[in-house]
């Protein structure tokens, strides 16, 4: 790698120019990959990569009254002190926070380098043009911001607001109640069999341990093969996976803990009204995010919670 103090004039239009052109791609990638959900900041990042692409030009065209036709190939990973950036353009379903705070870095990442580059440049010609597009950096944001109050008007906010709060529900709720569900449900047989057949409090937390670990292992695999996200735009699996996995384990653990108390009275307690905060949490995310009746919601998740807390008691008091 490179040091920014070592290139040429030459090298610095020929970097400047490979800048303006990734900057403009990744840009484009910003508005394929909005364009469905979020069609109005699509807009927006279309119109910022036509502004780099209309950077690119001037720069080639002083770059070749100055030096000729060959630009030698030098890019920004090909230079010590740039930022690598995260390649989160490559990612379907794209996020608009992460995508608008990158923009954010990367306009100010190729101002401030136009700005060392007027620094060292002593062709007159040169130094103007890199002056006009530091400028230009600076200016961009105020771009961004004309453009969004074009485009992203109270409509389009709000339709981008709603289609973001859905997004949040399908890749990060969805997934994390459902592991929550699985966890504070599936382990209550096996947590109170032990519990009620060896009276044990060490001897059930090793059991619920085991029983919240192997679920949150299980559903967490089963999240994440079930569903590539491509077609369902449900996000990464390996995301929805660890979400799922962490939220059963945690369901599982939650109603177990209270087993690292010795009396077995006070920790069997404890554990129930665990169950019953558990289920009170569920259903009120249920009612929260989808669309379900607090009441409806805290019916059905307390009936398939008891049938399974009683499932568990029978068993091991057999």
């Amino acid at each position: 790698m490179r040091n920014f103090v070592e290139l040429s004039e030459r090298e610095i239009l020929a970097l400047a120019i490979a800048l303006e052109e990734e900057d403009a791609r990744i840009y484009a990638d910003y508005a394929d990959g909005l364009k469905d959900s979020y069609p109005a900041s699509a807009q927006v990042f279309t119109e910022m990569a036509a502004e780099e692409n209309s950077h690119r030009r001037a720069l080639i065209d002083l770059y070749r009254a100055k030096f000729g036709e060959h630009i030698p190939l030098i890019r920004r990973q090909d230079m010590r002190g740039f930022i690598r950036h995260e390649p989160i353009w490559m990612v379907r379903p794209l996020g608009l926070d992460k995508v608008r705070t990158q923009a954010e870095a990367i306009e100010a990442e190729t101002r401030r380098f136009y700005e060392r580059a007027q620094a060292r440049a002593s062709d007159a010609g040169i130094r103007k043009l890199l002056g006009d597009l530091a400028a230009a950096e600076r200016e961009h944001a105020e771009v961004a911001h004309r453009l969004g109050e074009t485009y992203l008007n109270r409509d389009a906010r709000r339709t981008e607001e709603e289609t973001r709060q859905r997004m949040f529900v399908l890749q990060v709720v969805q997934p994390g109640l459902a592991g929550l569900m699985d966890g504070s449900v599936s382990t209550l047989a096996p947590l109170f069999a032990a519990a009620f057949a060896t009276h044990n409090t060490w001897e059930t937390f090793l059991v619920g341990l085991a029983a919240s670990v192997g679920a949150g292992i299980s559903m967490g695999f089963a999240e994440a093969l079930s569903d590539d996200g491509s077609l369902t735009g449900r996000g990464q699996p390996l995301l929805r996976g660890a979400i799922t996995g962490v939220m059963t384990t945690l369901g599982g653990v939650g109603h177990t803990l209270p087993y690292l108390i010795g009396d077995f009275r006070t920790a069997t307690a404890l554990a129930i009204a665990v169950v019953l905060i558990e289920l009170w949490v569920i259903a009120w995310i249920r009612s929260r995010y989808m669309d379900t009746r607090f009441l409806r919601a805290a019916f059905e998740v307390v009936v398939g919670g008891l049938i399974v807390f009683a499932a568990g008691i029978l068993i091991g008091s057999a």
